[in-house]
């Protein structure tokens, strides 16, 4: 049987082990002083040469740090007042010193017609032909016209708005004509009355 003094020692062990983990954790992720900082050494004896960069011109001109300081520097002013427009050819800002531009002797085409015309798309096909042939009226008095058509063998009957085989629309029945559109070439034609059986 466990008694009442093991548990205090057992509790009192894991505090002290947490308060050492506290300990540990704030040791790491304190920021330190600023006093434990390392200070930097200057290596060598020479002083360290300051920056340069070569202009467009080719001349090497000091690199100038950026300063928080507001004031102005007149030693930067008096510098950037030395520096002198050269330019690389023409001055932009003479009128006579732009050079000028022969003018042509043709009128700038060098392709003949025949060159031209091989640089033309091809021309569009146009679209195939509606082998429907119209024979015949379907019609009984009191009716809406209906007209046999006929593709092949097989043989329709069809009045204005009906799809015939899947791809024609009748547009208009004349007395003469039907008017009949390819669905799928989006082609209009009209189709003479032709006498006699199909066939």
């Amino acid at each position: 049987m466990k008694t009442g003094i093991e548990n205090q020692k057992q509790v009192i062990a894991l505090a002290v082990l947490g308060g050492l983990a506290v300990g540990m954790l704030a040791y790491e992720f304190w920021p330190s002083s600023p006093s434990a900082a390392p200070a930097t050494v200057q290596t060598g004896t020479t002083p360290a040469k300051p920056a340069t960069r070569r202009t467009s011109s080719g001349r090497l001109v000091p690199v100038v740090e950026p300063r928080l300081d507001p004031t102005l520097d007149l030693k930067l002013l008096s510098r950037s007042e030395e520096i002198k427009y050269a330019g690389n050819g023409r001055n932009i800002f003479v009128a006579g010193s732009v050079p000028k531009i022969p003018t042509p002797k043709r009128n700038g085409t060098t392709d003949t017609v025949q060159a031209a015309s091989l640089h033309m798309p091809p021309p569009i096909p146009p679209p195939p032909p509606i082998n429907l042939k119209f024979f015949g009226f379907a019609n009984r008095p009191g009716e809406t016209k209906k007209v046999f058509l006929s593709q092949g063998e097989d043989i329709f009957i069809a009045g204005e708005g009906d799809i015939v085989d899947r791809r024609y629309r009748v547009l208009h029945i004349s007395a003469t004509a039907v008017d009949v559109e390819d669905m799928v070439n989006n082609n209009r034609q009209s189709l003479p009355l032709t006498q006699g059986a199909p066939g």
